[in-house]
């Protein structure tokens, strides 16, 4: 074993470390193990929710998706910034809903607010949809990583299988106290990977950022701009805004809020965001960095990039620390995934079939959820299959369809009941998954759509349908679903809002 491959297993020690650390004075009830007993502190928060937004995707997809489609990725960068400026409003009033009617997990509050388990059960199916490609993207990237930085001592199974286990093992010791503190020293580790790659590359191989995009127009011109058959301004402004909507719509990113104390951690937090996002640029930069000195990489080859780049040019021993940040960044998201789907198999998939289970059970559920959910994703992820940025955009798709039914039941107006929303995300989401399964577009499905339809993202079309067929269902069985007040929180914020959308 070369001295890369010793320093890329740090981090796997570290992370059971610091999960043993983690639970210390803890009661791991499920209320601690999934939510962290609601009582993060702003700052915890903060790098929760990055930790589970900075994925193996900011460190590979970013740079991968710039070495491959050139302009097109500077979407990642747009809705990213919008997102986190979007919170400032979005988060608080989600986190009201969970507390006054004391959800710990997405598909709770959709249950709750338009009375109607069934349609708790639908968004179960769907959020778990929606992360089965999240989490192979995870896997993905750390067989990626560990392959290409090990110098090839590490085979992309072996290194699938070794960082799921230590996922599961830290998932299962300390839940979302683990990961929230794994988070800290992944944040720190990669923003300084990072930055330093997306500026020393291009100064060491062009001479600077302007003369290697110089280098590039000069070679491939227009290869900078959005002139890519099928990713032209259309697709741009709809992926991002389909991005945009989508990314707190994540059952995992959707749960972190519930952790927070206050709903001012939000607000705090909406401010430092944005400049956070500068992350992914750097990567973006180390990306473009190899275009020209890593030519012929294709399809779902474009992820190596920033490696093949980095073995090019460093010494193994911090080939070694690359490959520690990028193997925490598909740690700790992934561990977050895995939280929120194995609460999502035991409270809202389980329990409905067991009424009796009491608390204790729920929590031996949602255990052993953890490694049968991995096992599904490392089977998933040794297939092979597309890009890292093409399987997070399959997902964007399937759970961005919620967000019509969220903004019904935060705007507390009566423009949704729960007949028009559950025929409205079957529509979305099944439009959808039929492109995904059939590999048709909407030049096949919509033929008789007009030319620029064609051009959008196609989870954005699914939204559009997803949004009439709520609309047009609810007025129709508007007698069937009569609005019923919402049940009184304990002690409500003064400006709190109270939805009446059932």
């Amino acid at each position: 074993m070369n001295l890369a491959a010793v320093v890329i297993l740090l981090p796997l020690a570290l992370s059971v470390a610091i999960a043993l650390r983690a639970r210390r004075g803890v009661t791991m009830d499920l209320a601690q193990w999934s939510v962290g007993g609601r009582g993060f502190s702003a700052l915890l928060v903060f790098v929760l929710m990055a930790g589970e937004l900075y994925t193996t995707f900011t460190f590979l997809g970013a740079s991968g998706y710039a070495y491959g489609h050139g302009g097109a990725a500077l979407y990642i960068l747009v809705y990213t910034s919008l997102a986190f400026v979007m919170s400032y409003w979005l988060l608080p009033p989600i986190w009201r809903l969970a507390r006054r009617h004391g959800a710990m997990t997405q598909p709770e509050i959709f249950a709750k607010v338009y009375d109607s388990p069934a349609l708790g059960l639908l968004v179960a199916a769907v959020a778990l949809l929606a992360l089965v490609p999240y989490l192979v993207v995870q896997m993905k990237g750390l067989g990626l990583i560990v392959e290409i930085t090990s110098y090839g001592a590490l085979s992309p199974a072996a290194a699938v299988w070794l960082g799921a286990s230590v996922m599961t093992v830290y998932v299962m010791l300390s839940g979302i106290h683990g990961s929230a503190m794994t988070a800290v020293v992944k944040d720190v580790l990669v923003l300084v990977v990072c930055v330093f790659l997306g500026l020393y590359l291009p100064f060491h191989h062009y001479g600077g950022l302007g003369p290697m995009f110089d280098s590039i127009e000069a070679a491939r011109p227009g290869f900078l701009a959005l002139a890519e058959p099928g990713r032209g301004g259309v697709w741009f402004l709809s992926t991002v805004a389909l991005s945009a909507l989508g990314m707190y719509l994540w059952p995992h990113a959707f749960s972190a809020v519930f952790t927070a104390r206050t709903e001012r951690s939000f607000r705090k937090n909406a401010v430092v965001m944005p400049l956070y996002a500068l992350v992914m640029l750097f990567a973006m930069f180390a990306g473009y960095a190899a275009v020209l000195k890593v030519p012929g990489l294709s399809g779902g080859q474009i992820d190596l990039a920033l490696l093949k780049l980095s073995l090019q040019t460093f010494d193994p021993w911090f080939v070694g620390v690359i490959g520690a940040a990028g193997m925490l960044t598909a740690l700790v998201p992934g561990s977050i995934m895995l939280i929120s789907a194995s609460t999502l198999l035991a409270r809202n998939l389980y329990r409905p079939l067991h009424p009796g289970a009491d608390d204790a059970r729920l929590m031996l559920v949602s255990r052993l959820g953890a490694p049968v959910l991995t096992l599904i994703a490392v089977a998933l992820t040794l297939r092979g299959g597309s890009s890292i940025v093409a399987l997070l955009l399959m997902g964007f798709g399937v759970v961005t369809q919620l967000a019509p039914a969220l903004l019904c039941a935060l705007i507390g107006r009566p423009y949704a009941n729960r007949y028009g929303v559950m025929a409205g995300i079957v529509v979305g989401v099944g439009f959808v998954a039929a492109t995904v399964v059939s590999g048709a577009g909407t030049r096949e499905l919509l033929p008789f759509a007009p030319a620029w339809v064609h051009q959008l993202n196609i989870g954005i079309v699914g939204l559009a349908l997803n949004a009439t067929v709520l609309l047009l269902v609810s007025r129709l069985t508007r007698g069937l679903a009569a609005p019923t007040p919402a049940p009184a929180a304990p002690t409500p914020p003064a400006h709190s809002h109270r939805s009446v959308c059932r």
